[in-house]
């Protein structure tokens, strides 16, 4: 197996067996990203079209050593995009009509009620450092932040999830 900077160079030149090896070395964090960021239903179609939007746009990545930003910015963006959809098609959806789905996993609901007291950046930040092992520099490239940044947002709102989870485990008791 090639070294990752290899598999991009080869990718950029149209190899497609190269790509699907990059693809195969980022599906697990993208796939967790998508996971935490839209829910199980709709992460897999995101990341497929993440995946083609970054096989068809491959060659317009200046250095390679990004790679792991760049792609991430493609998924943010698809993300963003279903996301807007989702409003669209609720906002067409009458109350009567919604189906609300079950889920078996309450600790998943917990955490997802936990992420969703946090604003757009700070939720990012969370899901790629917490979720899909981007440490603070990678994580301010990819959002444009300063790392001192990235870790006093990611300290902050941590601390934000953990006293929620807090407060609702000692209510159950």
């Amino acid at each position: 197996m090639m070294d990752e900077k290899m598999l991009i160079k080869k990718s950029k030149q149209g190899d497609k067996d190269s790509f699907g090896e990059l693809y195969m070395l980022y599906r697990d964090r993208l796939y967790r990203y998508a996971v935490f960021k839209l829910g199980e239903k709709s992460a897999p179609d995101v990341v497929s079209e993440c995946i083609v939007q970054a096989w068809s746009s491959i060659k317009s990545l200046r250095r390679e050593n990004s790679f792991d930003a760049w792609i991430f910015r493609i998924l943010h963006r698809c993300c963003s995009a279903q996301i807007k959809e989702d409003i669209k098609q609720r906002e067409s959806v009458s109350i009567d009509d919604a189906v609300i789905p079950y889920t078996e996993n309450f600790k998943a609901v917990e955490l997802s009620e936990a992420l969703s007291l946090l604003d757009e950046t700070d939720k990012d930040i969370v899901l790629l450092s917490a979720v899909s092992g981007f440490n603070s520099k990678e994580t301010g490239r990819l959002l444009g932040l300063r790392p001192a940044t990235v870790r006093s947002k990611l300290s902050r709102s941590l601390k934000k999830m953990r006293d929620f989870l807090e407060d609702t485990y000692e209510k159950r008791l």
